[in-house]
C-alpha cells in the first residue's frame, strides 16, 4: 500500500513539508510505501473552465505535470494534503491543484473509498488554520475519501487537529516566534497521531 502526501506550500521543504514528513514517518515505520509531492516544483496550469470533464472523466490540458500527479493520486491508498494559510485559505498552488482535480470528480468520483487527511500551518496561533483545514477536508470528502481524525482515540484530546503555528509567546508587545515547526511539540504530537491513525485504517483495508 502507498501513502501520497501533497504539499501546497510555495516553500518546498519548509514547515508544511516537515509536518507532512512527521505523518509519513509513522507510515514508513510500519513498512508502507510513501511519497511527498511538492506542488511548487511542478508545472500545473490554470483550469480553463472548458468543461470537458463534465461529459468525460479527463482534462483537456495535457502538456503540464497534472496528468502525472493524477496518476499518483489514483495509485495511492491514502492521500494527505498540506497547505500553509494564505489570507485564511489554502495557498495559490494548492487551489490550482484543487481546481484541476475536476476530471476525477465531475463524471465519477475516481478517488472514492481512499483514505484522506489534511494538515495546515500558519504564522499566527489563530491564523486561519481551522478554516483552511475545513476547506481541505471538505475537498477530500467531495472526492469520496474517508477523512482521518488526528486524535489518538485512546487518550485525551490535545488539539483540534494538525494545525501548526510559528507563534511561541508574547514578550511585552512583541511576539516571540518559533524557529520552525520542529519546536512546535503539540503539532509534532498531533502529526504523529495522524500518521498512526492512517496506518491503523490501512491495516483494516
Amino acid at each position: 500500500m502507498k501513502v501520497l502526501a501533497v504539499n501546497g506550500s510555495h516553500r518546498p521543504g519548509h514547515n508544511t513539508a516537515a509536518m507532512l514528513n512527521m505523518v509519513l514517518d509513522e507510515v514508513k515505520a510500519e513498512g508502507f510505501e510513501t511519497e511527498l509531492i511538492e506542488l511548487y516544483e511542478h508545472e500545473i496550469k490554470l483550469c480553463k473552465s472548458c468543461n470537458k470533464c463534465l461529459v468525460k472523466p479527463e482534462c483537456s490540458i495535457k502538456d503540464d505535470d497534472m496528468p502525472m500527479i493524477i496518476d499518483k493520486l489514483l495509485a495511492a491508498d491514502a492521500i494527505i494534503l498540506g497547505s500553509p494559510v494564505y489570507f485564511g485559505n489554502v495557498s495559490g498552488i494548492m487551489k490550482i491543484f484543487i481546481d484541476r482535480s475536476r476530471s476525477m470528480h465531475m463524471c465519477k468520483n475516481a478517488l472514492d473509498g481512499k483514505i484522506g487527511a489534511a494538515l495546515t500551518h500558519a504564522g499566527l496561533r489563530n491564523g486561519g488554520q481551522e478554516m483552511t483545514q475545513m476547506i481541505l477536508e471538505r475537498f477530500l470528502q467531495c472526492h469520496g475519501l474517508h477523512v482521518v481524525e488526528a486524535r489518538d482515540p485512546e487518550t485525551g484530546i490535545f488539539n483540534g487537529g494538525p494545525l501548526g503555528t510559528m507563534f511561541d509567546s508574547m514578550a511585552g508587545e512583541n511576539i516571540k516566534w518559533k524557529k520552525d515547526v520542529s519546536e512546535d511539540t503539540l503539532t509534532a504530537k498531533t502529526c504523529s497521531s495522524l500518521g498512526k491513525n492512517i496506518v491503523r485504517l490501512l491495516k483494516q483495508k
